[in-house]
């Protein structure tokens, strides 16, 4: 979901921000239950926060309900694994992983899952 250029802290500010978004839920919504500030949460979302601790990225993968070890994997604790079965990315993370998918096609991308999700919750 996030460019593979970027360095991590930008690649963490921007999956928590998309996550977030995703979610249709505001900064409040997020940083209250992850028992943070919402100013604290817009300094990760803007990258400005390089090091957040592992209990930190453990209260917003639940809060988000993302994988904490990808957050962990995009803040530098651990290194990246493949998720797939087989060892390997599974299609969908391989497909929104692809390095040619502008920025603008992968906000298309998650706004069309959020359609998606937001249509069958009716």
């Amino acid at each position: 979901m996030v460019d593979s250029t970027a360095n991590s802290s930008e690649q963490l500010a921007e999956e928590l921000k998309a996550l977030r978004k995703l979610r249709g839920v505001s900064l409040a919504a997020v940083a209250e239950p992850a028992k943070i500030s919402v100013a604290y949460l817009q300094k990760l979302e803007n990258g400005v926060v390089k090091n957040p601790s592992p209990r930190v990225l453990m209260r917003l993968a639940e809060v988000l309900d993302c994988s904490y070890e990808r957050l962990m994997e995009l803040a530098d604790y651990v290194p990246a694994k493949p998720t797939g079965p087989s060892g390997k990315p599974s299609f969908l993370e391989a497909a929104l992983r692809n390095e040619e998918l502008s920025d603008e096609e992968q906000r298309a991308v998650l706004a069309f899952i959020g359609y998606l999700k937001g249509s069958r919750k009716k």
